[in-house]
């Protein structure tokens, strides 16, 4: 088992929340050192100015910010001190044990540099579903919650959870009631979830309920935590769910980015009456599932399920390249195929000069007919942190 060590950690501390450094330009960095020089943490933090500058390219702007997070390690020590004294360990993301879903999913640019946790690790390492959705959301979203989290637990899936009241919270509720295993992801620092861990101390114990937060360890709850606090739920999820989305909002934002990655995710069918924007997200490439998250392949378009007519000029950018890059995941098209698919008011030629100016989309020809494709993935990735 990987154990890292105190002093180790006061340097993880320092580097993971260098001001406005980012998930990729730290991540960058560990590479640098980490994979390519070979060093260790401890080690790049004694160099010098001179080093950092030659060695690592690093401006003057970043070398201040090292040198004041250097500043910093004697705060960190005593924090650190008192973190481990309180049974909370931190998986930086050099570690074996850091969530290889996480870093499949990420990736170097979103990744986080450190894992802050307090249950059993392990956790991290099994199959997983985010069951995700409003805060105020509909007795029937709460009853797929309730059957979904029942079903991972009888398919030994971890629920990963992100402790919002509504779907969120019956999620873990339904998942701890049905003898199953939840990771809590939380939108503050770990520390600062005194009641939590009170009230799921005996779960904590016996195994069954990790908790964990990306963030300083006594950072206070906040509206901007708890949004940047969605990709990680995400991120730890081998499968997504929807139980009920609004038109905008964390969970809105959380799957329409997901679709934008790649993303494979799985929307409640709602029922006609329902006022919600499941539909809408399945009009933009979410697969539309029954009560029990099974796949309804009922003439369901991908991206327009009442079969209405789109109006291109009323949709923004983002939603339209949304909305192409789901209907060109299966296969390429050509251009009149794809107006047929997605019943845009557009002429061929039109979609044509639209589709050459994307850049996540290549042409290929067949039997002298354009037809377009995604692109490859185009982002590299380190074998030693991100495999």
């Amino acid at each position: 088992m990987y154990n890292l060590k105190k002093e180790e950690a006061t340097y993880w501390i320092a580097l993971a929340h260098l001001p406005r450094w980012g998930h990729l330009k730290i991540n960058n960095l560990i590479i640098k050192f980490y994979h390519e020089n070979k060093i260790s943490i401890e080690e790049f933090f004694q160099l010098d100015e001179n080093e950092w500058k030659n060695q690592y390219q690093l401006d003057e702007k970043q070398v201040v910010d090292l040198q004041q997070a250097k500043s910093e390690l004697a705060s960190n020590a005593f924090l650190a001190e008192s973190f481990f004294s309180q049974g909370f360990e931190i998986i930086p993301i050099t570690s074996p044990e850091y969530s290889k879903t996480l870093k499949g999913n990420l990736k170097t640019a979103h990744a986080p540099a450190v894992l802050y946790v307090k249950g059993k690790k392990e956790l991290l390492e099994e199959k997983s579903i985010a069951i995700v959705g409003s805060r105020d959301a509909s007795e029937t979203a709460l009853r797929f919650t309730d059957n979904i989290a029942k079903l991972a637990g009888k398919e030994f899936k971890v629920v990963v959870s992100g402790f919002a009241k509504g779907v969120d919270k019956q999620a873990l509720d339904s998942a701890i009631n049905y003898k199953g295993q939840s990771v809590i992801v939380l939108p503050q620092g770990i520390m600062t979830f005194g009641s939590g861990f009170q009230n799921y101390y005996k779960q904590i114990i016996d195994g069954d309920v990790l908790v964990l937060s990306t963030f300083f360890p006594k950072a206070p709850w906040k509206a901007e935590l708890a949004m940047a606090r969605n990709p990680i739920i995400y991120g730890l999820a081998d499968e997504i769910y929807v139980a009920e989305s609004a038109e905008k909002g964390g969970t809105w934002s959380g799957v329409v980015d997901g679709l934008r990655k790649g993303r494979k995710i799985y929307v409640r069918k709602p029922e006609s009456d329902e006022k919600n924007a499941n539909n809408i997200l399945i009009q933009k490439g979410a697969l539309p599932v029954d009560f029990n998250g099974i796949e309804l392949h009922e003439n369901f378009s991908a991206t327009n399920t009442d079969h209405t007519s789109i109006d291109p000029e009323a949709t923004d950018n983002e939603s339209l390249d949304t909305i192409i890059r789901a209907s060109l995941n299966e296969r390429p098209l050509s251009a009149k195929e794809l107006l047929v698919k997605l019943n845009f008011s557009w002429s061929t030629q039109k979609l044509n000069s639209y589709l050459k100016q994307l850049d996540f989309v290549e042409v290929v020809k067949e039997k002298n007919i354009n037809l377009y494709k995604l692109k490859g993935a185009t982002e590299t990735t380190q074998t030693t942190l991100f495999v």
